[in-house]
């Protein structure tokens, strides 16, 4: 009886193991994910209304994400807005279900602290956030991204991930655009991943406000 007790012991430990992004044995697709405390979560628990999002004292610009593709970026750039303070605005349509696995298991156990905004289409972010200047980050600017003065609640604008479908230049250089800006790269290459290329942007402006929140 005790040898039956030790195992089960044993077992329970190894359960309680697969967490924060890991599927532990029984759960459904909806429990996947766990916040700091292991209570399991989805990422539309953290979701932000827009109109509160526009009212948000922040220490980092907004971060914007158009028609993003793939799961893993974004899980990535929810984990990456969480440490920084970032709002996330993720722009319709996306590429995948926001409970994709890759998402949530890139996000790890901080869905819970980060703030993440749903728009519908374009027009409502611009609507939603009349006071914020956007600053779209695309390989077609001439001006390099250090060369901004950048404000907690300008709008850091990246497009799809590259593939078979052309950027958007109607959203990334529309008039609704204060600037257009680069990441210098080798000419010979194509291009960052999405997540890296909002990590530098975001990073950078966050030295440039002496990285207020941050310790």
């Amino acid at each position: 009886m005790s040898e039956h007790v030790e195992e089960g012991s044993a077992a329970e430990g190894v359960q309680a193991m697969y967490e924060y992004g890991y599927r532990k044995a029984g759960y459904g697709p909806d429990e996947l994910v766990t916040d700091a405390h292991g209570n399991p979560i989805a990422v539309t628990d953290a979701m932000m209304k827009a109109e509160d999002a526009a009212k948000q004292v922040t220490s980092t610009p907004h971060l914007c994400y158009y028609s993003p593709r793939i799961p893993g970026n974004t899980g990535s750039a929810i984990r990456l807005c969480a440490v920084t303070g970032t709002i996330l605005h993720l722009v319709e349509p996306l590429g995948f279900n926001l409970k994709d696995t890759k998402l949530r298991r890139a996000g790890l156990d901080y869905h819970d602290m980060a703030h993440v905004v749903l728009h519908p289409n374009f027009d409502n972010l611009v609507e939603t956030m009349p006071d914020s200047r956007i600053i779209a980050f695309t390989a077609h600017a001439s001006k390099l991204y250090t060369e901004v003065e950048y404000k907690p609640n300008d709008i850091l604008l990246f497009g799809p991930e590259p593939g078979d479908i052309p950027d958007p230049m109607e959203i990334m250089g529309g008039p609704h655009v204060a600037e257009q800006v680069r990441l210098p790269m080798r000419p010979s290459l194509r291009s960052l991943n999405l997540t890296n290329c909002a990590s530098i942007a975001i990073y950078e402006a966050w030295r440039q406000l002496n990285f207020a929140g941050g310790k």
